[in-house]
C-alpha cells in the first residue's frame, strides 16, 4: 500500500508514522514545520524517525531507520499537492495536518481558514483528481461545542461551535461528506479527544503543567478547576486510526436521517476517546504524584472558546472495529513524564 500522512512532524502524525513504518507499506509524510510551537520538538520527532528534515530542499528525504518511509517538506496550501498525488498514486491518505489550538484561533483566525479549510479543500481536490481507496482525516471533540448532552455521540448535533478552530473542524466533516456524496471518495473523520503522551504538544495542559511544576512555577487552572476532559493516550489514538484504515465506508442506502455518523454517501465519523472524563484537579493530582512535586495553582475563570467538559461515547468505533481506548490516566502520565525528563534532561 502507498500511504500519505500529512502533518508527519506533528504529535499524532509522528506516532502514526512510527507505527506504520514497521509494516510493509510505502509511506510518504509531508509537513510544513511551521513555528506555531517549538520547531525543535518537530525536528526531534522527525529525527527519531530517521529523517533529517533540515536537509530537505523540496525533494524527498529518505529515513535512515525505516527504508519504506520518506519525507517531503510541503504545505497543504501549496498547489503542488496534486502533483504529489499523481506521482505516488496513494491508496490511503491520512490527513492530520492542521492549524491546531483553540485559543490561538481567537487571535489568528486567518490561519485557520487558510490551513484547515483551504488546505483541506486542496486535499479533497487532489483525492478527487487522483482517486484514493480511503481518505481518513482528523476532526476534533471541539466540534461538539457548547453541547451539554453527554457523553458525546456521533449522533449529537454539532452546530454550536465555541471557537473558530471547532468551526473549521466541523467544516472539514461537511466538506468531506460533500465530496463523498458527489465524487464517491470514501472518507472517515475521527473526532479525537484531548490527546496526550510522549512527544506531545507544548500548548496542551499535560505539557504546560509538567513544565511549570518541574520549574516550580504556578499553573493556570481555568474555570476554577471545574473542568472535565476525556484524556486519551496517544497509543490508543494510533490504534484507533490503524483499525479504521481498512474499514472503507460504503454508505448506507437505508439511512433515514436519524444517525448523523452514518450516511448514504461513503462517509463516516467516529469518536476516539478514553470514554472516562477526568476532573482537571484529579488530573493535576495524578501529575503531582508522578512528578513527586506539588503544583502551585493559579485559579482563573473560564477562557473564551473553552468548554467545561468533554466525554466520548466510542461505542460506534468499538462496534465497527472491535476496539476502544483502554490506557488508564496514571499509566499514560507516567510514560509522558518519563519522556519529558529524558528529552529535556530534567
Amino acid at each position: 500500500m502507498n500511504i500519505l500522512i500529512t502533518g508527519i512532524a506533528g504529535f499524532i502524525g509522528y506516532h502514526l508514522a512510527k507505527r506504520l513504518a514497521v509494516s510493509d507499506s510505502e509511506i510518504i509524510g509531508i509537513d510544513t514545520i511551521n513555528d506555531y510551537y517549538d520547531v525543535n520538538l518537530k525536528y526531534g520527532r522527525l529525527a527519531d524517525l530517521g529523517i533529517d528534515a533540515r536537509a530537505v530542499a523540496g525533494s524527498i528525504a529518505h529515513s535512515t531507520r525505516y527504508p519504506n518511509l520518506g519525507f517531503i517538506r510541503l504545505n497543504i496550501k501549496d498547489d503542488v499537492l496534486k502533483a504529489l498525488f499523481q506521482e505516488y498514486q496513494f491508496d490511503y491518505v491520512i490527513h492530520l495536518a492542521a492549524q491546531a489550538g483553540v485559543r490561538y484561533s481567537l487571535t489568528n483566525p486567518d490561519e485557520y481558514i487558510a490551513s484547515n479549510v483551504q488546505g483541506f479543500l486542496n486535499i479533497l481536490e487532489a483525492a478527487r483528481t487522483h482517486p484514493v481507496k480511503h481518505l481518513i482525516y482528523a476532526s476534533s471533540s471541539s466540534v461538539y461545542g457548547i453541547n451539554t448532552i453527554q457523553p458525546f455521540t456521533e449522533n449529537n448535533a454539532a452546530d454550536h461551535p465555541a471557537s473558530l478552530y471547532a468551526a473549521s473542524k466541523r467544516s472539514n466533516e461537511l466538506m468531506a461528506h460533500c465530496y463523498s456524496h458527489l465524487f464517491g471518495i470514501p472518507s472517515t473523520g475521527l473526532r479525537f479527544f484531548t490527546v496526550y503522551g510522549p512527544w506531545g504538544r507544548p500548548d496542551m495542559a499535560p505539557f504546560l503543567f509538567t513544565r511549570a511544576i518541574l520549574e516550580e512555577k504556578p499553573i493556570d487552572v481555568f474555570n476554577h478547576g471545574d473542568m472535565r476532559r476525556d484524556f486519551t493516550y496517544i497509543d490508543d489514538i494510533v490504534e484507533g486510526i490503524i483499525r479504521v484504515i481498512p474499514r472503507i465506508p460504503t454508505g448506507d442506502p437505508a439511512w433515514d436521517g436519524a444517525t448523523s455518523g452514518i450516511s448514504p454517501a461513503p462517509a463516516r465519523l467516529y469518536n476516539i476517546g478514553n470514554g472516562a472524563p477526568i476532573r482537571l484537579l484529579d488530573f493535576i493530582e495524578t501529575l503531582e504524584a508522578v512528578l513527586g512535586k506539588t503544583a502551585r495553582k493559579n485559579f482563573l475563570p473560564m477562557q473564551a472558546g473553552d468548554v467545561p467538559a468533554t466525554w466520548a461515547d466510542c461505542s460506534a468505533l468499538e462496534r465497527d472495529t472491535g476496539y476502544r481506548p483502554t490506557t488508564p490516566l496514571n499509566q499514560g502520565i507516567k510514560h509522558f513524564a518519563a519522556w519529558y525528563r529524558e528529552f529535556y534532561g530534567v
